[in-house]
């Protein structure tokens, strides 16, 4: 029996896997190397400087993010008319590049899958819902879910484990990680700290240089709160796991939470605003709290020693695997190929 044959089209903002940030590309990657170990012919349409297991095919050298020489239209539009100009030797899609990917569907016969990673704006729904009957879409939460289009299924990321060890004991510090943006409650977090008169340590892109400047910087002092900037996999993984505590007050409705379920993995319990799939993410007095308020958060402090490390490890052990992920879609796919439409 002929291998399955998939092209996993991944963003080309950052590498696949990151380096230091890019969520989307994260999981595009995550799941490639889970199809190959399952026998699955995965072709990853990545930056050329990617790495795989399964074959990479490329005509964007490297990120756009990195380069400022490359055009991101330029690059976006020559990456993603060659995946749909090869789209017959695959049996499906699977785009993990937002919406653009879209308009070329009724441009070829292969079936076209779309991991919805969110939506940044309401003015790019439209595309959505004018090839709502010829996409199949998955959602990453339910949460995360549009009233107006249709699922075939959710799927929630998964993550691989080795890359997030165990740490039973964590330390005394409060953590921040993610893009350094109003949405992802920078600020918000440092005032929990401060109030908590605990340690904080910030690490993440800089999304946006005023909000930093004028919520942020004033105070970074390298002792109560300190900066890192955009971190390595590994240094990543080391301060989840020594940390006490992940702070994640969001000001959105976070579609996931990818670093909530890293924190977690590496026995590190989550204070969480109750937004989004955060609920779906997060076993509210087992893994961490959902909190309304910035003062629930403070008091969910005093009690973040009678979440069992172990249990945060395990939870994420039951939902959050990137075994769990591939599964989930290797189902996806086969109902797809065998012609089955309905919407869940």
């Amino acid at each position: 029996m002929a291998k399955l044959r998939i092209a996993m089209l991944a963003p080309i903002s950052w590498r696949v896997p990151p380096r230091h940030y890019g969520a989307y590309e994260q999981v595009a990657g995550t799941l490639t190397e889970g199809l190959v170990h399952r026998g699955v012919d995965v072709t990853l349409f990545a930056t050329g400087d990617s790495q795989t297991a399964g074959k990479l095919h490329w005509i964007c050298p490297r990120p756009y993010s990195e380069d400022p020489e490359l055009d991101p239209k330029v690059w976006e539009c020559l990456h993603i008319s060659e995946v749909f100009e090869h789209a017959g030797e695959f049996d499906l899609i699977h785009n993990h590049f937002d919406f653009l990917p879209l308009t070329y569907s009724r441009l070829v016969s292969t079936p076209v899958l779309t991991t919805i990673h969110g939506f940044s704006a309401p003015q790019i729904l439209p595309v959505y819902r004018k090839y709502n009957h010829r996409v199949y879409y998955v959602s990453i939460s339910n949460a995360s879910r549009h009233p107006g289009l249709n699922y075939i299924a959710t799927a929630y990321h998964g993550i691989s484990l080795e890359d997030f060890p165990f740490n039973e004991k964590g330390g005394d510090y409060l953590l921040f990680l993610g893009r350094i943006h109003p949405d992802k409650g920078t600020y918000e977090a440092i005032q929990v700290a401060k109030k908590a008169e605990m340690p904080l340590i910030i690490a993440g892109l800089l999304h946006d240089r005023r909000y930093f400047e004028e919520r942020v910087k004033p105070y970074v002092d390298g002792m109560s709160v300190k900066y890192m900037g955009t971190i390595d996999k590994r240094e990543r993984a080391s301060l989840m796991g020594n940390a006490k505590a992940f702070l994640h007050l969001i000001n959105f409705d976070e579609p996931f939470g990818l670093a909530v379920v890293e924190a977690m993995a590496c026995g590190t319990p989550v204070i969480a605003i109750r937004r989004g799939a955060m609920p779906e993410v997060i076993r509210d007095g087992e893994t961490g709290f959902l909190v309304d308020s910035l003062e629930e958060a403070i008091e969910s402090l005093q009690r973040i020693d009678d979440i069992d490390r172990k249990r945060c490890r395990a939870w994420v052990e039951e939902r959050f695997t990137q075994d769990r992920m591939v599964e989930e879609y290797l189902q996806v796919y086969e109902e797809i190929l065998g012609g089955g439409r309905e919407a869940s």
